[in-house]
């Protein structure tokens, strides 16, 4: 015994919490981008049927600033600032 017997368990105990984490990292960034995908394909949509950059809320053009920022944007920023 050279005093390190708890050390193991302990580090496997943390060792497999990390994991845990990890993969709801994984998941949680799984979410985010299928969410990114959908949104960009619904920004390309939006462009066929020539509603892209239109504010849905207050019907107004979307600033190019912001839609280079966020491409598949369908709030301006007043709008998104009302809506928060």
């Amino acid at each position: 015994n050279n005093g390190t017997d708890d050390t193991s368990p302990t580090f496997k105990a943390f060792e497999e919490g990390s994991e845990t984490m990890s993969k709801e990292a994984n998941v949680q960034l799984a979410i985010r981008q299928e969410k990114f995908i959908r949104d960009l394909k619904n920004a390309l949509l939006r462009i066929e049927n020539k509603s892209y950059g239109i504010c849905r809320v207050t019907g107004k053009l979307i600033k190019k600033e912001r839609l280079k920022l966020v491409p598949h944007a369908t709030l301006s920023i007043e709008a998104k600032r009302r809506q928060s």
